[in-house]
């Protein structure tokens, strides 16, 4: 899981250039913050336990904009931006090195 972070860290870094710093990307960008909690929510989900993750992911949704089901497999090096309204269902499948825009 940390690793699937840090690669989603690092192509925020390589793609957007209005993204200046570590601090930045981490409370700026609801995109990362999804990702981040998301990836919690889906190692919960796998447990076979699902109340927390979709509690999560419905916390999640409130905090960012952005709706990912638990159960949506998102490959490493994901960027979302602009992502209010983005909603990621949970057959969705996206695979590595993904930047998805809004709309």
């Amino acid at each position: 899981m940390l690793r699937s972070i840090r690669s989603d860290f690092s192509i925020i870094k390589e793609r957007d250039p209005a993204a200046r710093g570590f601090l930045e990307i981490i409370f700026c960008y609801p995109g990362f913050q999804a990702l981040v909690l998301h990836r919690i929510s889906h190692k919960l989900w796998r447990f076979k336990f699902p109340l927390a993750p979709r509690l999560l992911s419905q916390v999640t949704r409130s905090l960012t904009g952005i709706e990912i089901h638990p159960a949506a497999k998102i490959g490493q090096g994901v960027f979302i931006d602009h992502g209010m309204g983005v909603v990621i269902g949970e057959t969705a499948e996206i695979g590595n090195r993904c930047l998805l825009y809004q709309g």
